[in-house]
């Protein structure tokens, strides 16, 4: 195997990552490759990036953005930088410090550097978790790693294998959970993790940074709001640093615009803002957007999209190197399309939720008091599964046949078993954790933190919904169409004060996010404060009786690939129960739809390709208002 072609193949795979530049490097049987979405020193950044001598090389995906503070460093302490690059700050701190040079890092990044001297290969991932890493140890004692699995497909001994039990996580959850793949013998190097390879040594996973935070006391609510906002304004500064035209999305709710207020008040020229509605009042938040852009004077760019329902399924789906099913990406492709006409890099509001208690199923959660007999428990779960499926009160009553843990797990994960009104094969169902036991290893790690159960939940999130589902997303859609996103509210220095502020800070009178609404109280419409949370959404249940019902259709015929895993019958019976209207049944449709829609691209060969990115977008962003 030709370790430069391979290397070629593996980058021309993820293209839309990276259409500006491409660079490579192999010695021997090391080779490193990458595709470069030119942001910062665009003449002369070009990787892999090495050392004075030669014998430390990087290639790199994200941005540093406290790199001129670390380059000055360095400069005083003797070394050489040949470029204006982040890059290059990689392999000097890497000579300085070592490993625990990640530590000084302040960004969004995946990053590998091969040590010629040591033959040591260095792979890390962001604290937080907004750049993907894969990696595939070899049954030869080799290794490769990825930002997207499609590159791994081109490889030629790559034996795409799925793993049954990805695919029942899926089901579960939406998205494949980093701890695993969807294909078997490759990982997904979790945030804050680092990975060295040494030839002799082997393969060792350690990781370097952690969200849980003891409590920190606070004294004054007044100082403490103040920090907050400052926090924020220093992150948001720092993410402007570009030399390609840069602006943000804008949906008018409280995350995104925090980031815009903060980037207004810091920027000499208006802030380019991006938004798009729907018809459908239930989808649109256009209004809102419009609202926060005219009182901070953005230069705004709105798109109300009628889009064709079926050319949007097929290219989201394919932009996606793992089954994933959260609906919210179909509008977020059309926003970060819209955002690429116009600029390279976006800010994005996401990460507040996760930080400061927004999402609504915190306040269910603590509202409902678990039942702690497990015998009656076990009681109440055995008369509800004798209901018929379609029974108002069948899934009220299972829910409440759970512990604590498993009520929140089922207000981000669906129910696998047919019993309970999944869809898994009963064999499959049979091998994967119940509700209870589902998000149970982020519960243990949240709860050696000893905080209340609210904090415990907002880790749990950080931890796994947050990295998997939520950054997931927005890194596959921005990128899609070659735009980079970035997200100042999850700059560590941000999240750990966040993590580590006590509950009364972001839940009051009933409400999460109290902090972060104080932070820009005054400063946007009180609409934007008073407004109950919208889901970032498409009519799908619509959609699915109408314009993609010959594709709800089609998941009936017997030869479809679903039914490896799937049972025939429980698949009809959602498809009957949702058709009618008897229950809305969207968001299993769309696991089920995206699944069966990932698995024939897979077979065709078209997730070893890189996306089409930009095509099309004249037919989905159909009618521009101002």
């Amino acid at each position: 195997m030709d370790p430069r072609a391979t290397l070629r193949a593996m980058c021309d795979a993820i293209r839309h990552r990276g259409p500006d530049d491409a660079g490579y490097f192999a010695a021997g049987d090391v080779a490193l490759g990458m595709r470069r979405l030119s942001i910062i020193d665009v003449a002369g950044g070009q990787q892999p990036i090495a050392n004075e001598d030669g014998s430390v090389r990087v290639v790199f995906n994200g941005e540093i953005y406290n790199f001129r503070a670390l380059r000055a460093r360095l400069q005083r302490n003797g070394h050489r930088l040949t470029t204006n690059s982040d890059t290059e700050t990689l392999v000097h701190l890497y000579e300085e410090l070592g490993d625990a040079f990640v530590h000084e890092l302040r960004g969004m990044f995946g990053f590998a550097i091969w040590d010629a001297r040591r033959e040591r290969l260095i792979v890390g991932r962001d604290r937080l978790g907004i750049k993907p890493m894969y990696y595939w140890p070899r049954a030869d004692g080799g290794f490769a790693f990825a930002s997207e699995l499609r590159a791994m497909l081109t490889l030629p001994d790559f034996t795409a294998d799925i793993s049954a039990h990805a695919v029942g996580n899926y089901f579960a959850l939406g998205y494949v959970p980093h701890a695993q793949a969807i294909f078997e013998g490759v990982h997904k190097l979790p945030p804050g993790h680092l990975l060295t390879w040494e030839r002799a040594a082997g393969l060792e996973v350690r990781r370097y940074w952690t969200p849980v935070r003891a409590e920190q006391p606070v004294h004054d609510e007044r100082e403490a709001v103040e920090e907050l906002r400052r926090l924020i304004d220093e992150s948001v500064l720092i993410h402007l640093e570009s030399e390609v035209p840069l602006g943000a999305f804008l949906s008018g709710g409280i995350d995104s615009s925090t980031v815009v207020a903060s980037m207004q008040r810091q920027m000499r020229q208006p802030v380019r803002t991006f938004s798009i509605g729907f018809k459908e009042r239930a989808f649109d938040e256009s209004g809102y957007a419009a609202e926060v852009a005219a009182q901070l004077q953005t230069q705004h760019t709105e798109l109300i999209v009628e889009p064709d329902a079926d050319q949007l399924v097929d290219e989201v789906v394919r932009a996606f190197d793992e089954p994933f099913a959260d609906a919210s990406a179909l509008p977020t492709y059309l926003v970060s399309q819209l955002a690429r006409r116009h600029v390279t890099v976006a800010l994005s509001g996401d990460g507040g939720d996760e930080l400061f208690g927004g999402y609504t199923r915190y306040a269910e959660t603590l509202g409902n008091q678990a039942i702690n007999s497990e015998a009656a428990r076990g009681l109440i779960r055995s008369f509800a599964r004798r209901l018929p499926h379609a029974a108002p009160w069948r899934n009220r009553m299972l829910n409440a046949a759970r512990t604590a843990r498993g009520r929140y797990a089922s207000t981000v994960a669906l129910a696998v078993d047919s019993q309970e009104g999944g869809v898994l094969r009963a064999e499959l169902a049979r091998q994967l954790p119940s509700m209870d036991l589902l998000l149970g290893s982020y519960f243990d790690e949240a709860e050696t933190s000893g905080r209340d159960f609210a904090t415990q939940l907002m880790l749990v999130d950080a931890m796994s919904y947050l990295p998997d589902d939520i950054l997931t997303k927005v890194d596959r859609m921005s990128m899609a169409p070659s735009l980079e996103a970035r997200v100042p509210l999850l700059d560590h220095v941000v999240a750990e004060f966040a993590f580590g502020l006590p509950t009364r800070m972001k839940f009051r009178d009933g409400e999460g996010k109290w902090m972060l609404r104080r932070v820009i109280e005054g400063t946007v419409p009180s609409t934007v404060l008073n407004r109950p949370k919208m889901g970032f959404g498409v009519p799908l249940g619509r959609w699915f009786r109408n314009e993609l019902a010959h594709r709800v259709a089609a998941l009936r015929e017997p030869q479809s690939p679903i039914y490896e895993y799937v049972d025939p019958s429980a698949v009809g019976r959602v498809i009957g129960e949702h058709m009618v209207r008897r229950r809305d049944h969207s968001t299993l449709l769309w696991r089920l739809l995206s699944f069966a829609l990932w698995l024939e691209a897979l077979a065709r060969g078209e997730l070893a390709r890189p996306n089409r990115s930009t095509e099309g977008v004249e037919v989905i962003l159909s009618r521009a208002v101002s």
